[in-house]
């Protein structure tokens, strides 16, 4: 009777066992930064709010066959044009890949709030000073959402703004910077 029980402990002994040998065995990542396909509305208009608004840069973009994006199962069958603009320099510089897909229908209900929904629902994006980005996104007529720029509490981050703007598809943009 005492024999079962000791069984299975050494054997339950060596699953966990196991299982944090393999838990705890490093992930190797060649770049930590990662890259956000988008797909849009209008690309044009996206593309101007994210490199005039924010101060993205822009890349040479790709496309992708139409075969390829099923194959993948990006697409029911449709290609893809991609625009890359990016933050930063250098291979692990930051990379929004924005595509228009024809016949794509726009996000409907509610979208006021990041809790409105599940999914992915906001950028962050540090920049260098809340009243440039500010004065940026003004000359193409975006304005802050509710009350921002607001102070962020010193408990987390002193001396930084948090600033809410949407981009033209209603997607949040956080921008945290200092007031110069």
């Amino acid at each position: 009777m005492t024999r079962r029980p000791l069984q299975l402990s050494i054997v339950l002994s060596s699953v966990l066992s196991l299982t944090a040998v393999f838990a705890a065995e490093p992930v190797a990542f060649p770049r930590t930064t990662i890259d956000l396909g988008t797909v849009v509305s209008d690309v044009e208009k996206s593309v101007r709010f994210y490199v005039d608004g924010i101060g993205f840069r822009e890349l040479p973009g790709f496309t992708v066959p139409a075969d390829v994006a099923a194959g993948a199962g990006l697409t029911d069958g449709k290609p893809l044009s991609v625009r890359v603009l990016v933050l930063g320099e250098g291979d692990s510089a930051t990379k929004l890949k924005l595509m228009s897909v024809e016949g794509t229908t726009p996000r409907t209900g509610d979208n006021d709030f990041i809790h409105s929904h599940t999914g992915f629902r906001y950028l962050t994006i540090i920049v260098d000073d809340t009243n440039a980005a500010l004065a940026r996104l003004e000359k193409i007529g975006v304005k802050p959402l509710a009350k921002s720029p607001v102070a962020i509490p010193e408990t987390i981050a002193k001396g930084l703004f948090l600033t809410c703007v949407r981009d033209p598809d209603g997607n949040i943009v956080e921008l945290i910077a200092p007031k110069k």
